[in-house]
């Protein structure tokens, strides 16, 4: 087992709610911080909440102590989902088995930055763009190699329409209409 972070003792006027905040997120518990500073323990729950302090369970303080270095990783983990792969923070929170802030602490823990809602939704909306215009070129390659629109409708379960209009995006020239099919063979017998 770890050994517990080390508390530095301070008179009472000295101890600011930051300083208390810094102690507990390195780890110590309000108890040490009770003990090493002197105050009562309201007071020192009282600042750490001034101070804005996300408070975390007993079960989170032991986990965290029994193996930093699973911390860090799992931090780095979330960190590399939420930049690279435009995960959110609820997302975060179920892949580390966390609560929302619990999820956002670790993020931070790992250097990353918080973004906002519409940040994370321009994100997504480029990734999904970026997707698109993959299918796109792909739909026009076998296209242009001879196959039909229905068939590629089929294949990726879009509608005709939305394989025209992916084709079109990407530039393709279409091949001229055939004058085939029900439609055209009922006109032919009028």
């Amino acid at each position: 087992m770890n050994p517990e972070p080390t508390v530095t003792p301070v008179a009472n006027e000295a101890v600011t709610p930051q300083a208390l905040r810094e102690q507990y997120e390195s780890g110590a518990t309000v108890d040490e911080l009770v003990i090493a500073s002197g105050l009562s323990y309201g007071t020192v729950l009282n600042r750490l909440h001034d101070a804005g302090t996300v408070m975390r369970t007993s079960w989170q303080t032991r986990r965290m102590r029994e193996n930093p270095q699973a911390r860090q990783r799992l931090a780095a983990h979330l960190r590399t989902l939420y930049e690279q792969h435009g995960a959110t923070l609820t997302e975060l929170a179920t892949a580390a088995g966390e609560t929302r802030r619990g999820a956002r602490r670790l993020l931070i823990e790992a250097d990353g930055t918080v973004r906002t809602t519409q940040q994370t939704l321009r994100m997504r909306a480029a990734a999904r763009a970026a997707e698109r215009h993959t299918l796109a070129v792909s739909l026009r390659a076998r296209y242009e190699a001879g196959e039909t629109v229905p068939e590629l409708a089929r294949e990726h379960s879009y509608s005709v329409a939305t394989v025209y209009r992916l084709l079109h995006q990407a530039g393709t020239r279409m091949r001229p209409q055939h004058a085939h099919g029900p439609a055209h063979d009922a006109r032919k017998r009028q």
